[in-house]
């Protein structure tokens, strides 16, 4: 089996802002993740990455928030969706509110 695309989508999050969700799955387990997918989600307003989730040959699964890295348990894509979306709605609030 090859790697299979299952999203690949961008979404606008707020007026100068987008989320762009990437997520393969692939043949194998990738390097340093215990699960066969491969994912980038990224909330970016203007040219700012405001956080990111992702996992990467060796490094495994993990969240970025501006410039500091987090470790991040991954179950499931549902999971890591609800989780993403999750904190685009609470940085969406945190813009009503300044």
């Amino acid at each position: 089996m090859d790697a299979r695309l299952i999203f690949n989508e961008e979404s606008p999050a707020g007026d100068t802002a987008v989320a762009r969700i990437v997520i393969w799955e692939l043949p194998r387990k990738l390097p340093g993740s215990d699960h066969s997918y491969k994912y980038s989600l990224a909330l970016i307003d203007g040219r700012t990455n405001i956080f990111r989730y992702d996992n990467e040959a060796g490094k495994g699964d993990h969240r970025h928030v501006g410039r500091r890295e987090f470790p991040y348990w991954f179950v499931s894509i549902d999971q890591l969706l609800e989780d993403f979306w999750k904190d685009v709605d609470e940085w969406q609030k945190s813009k009503r509110k300044s």
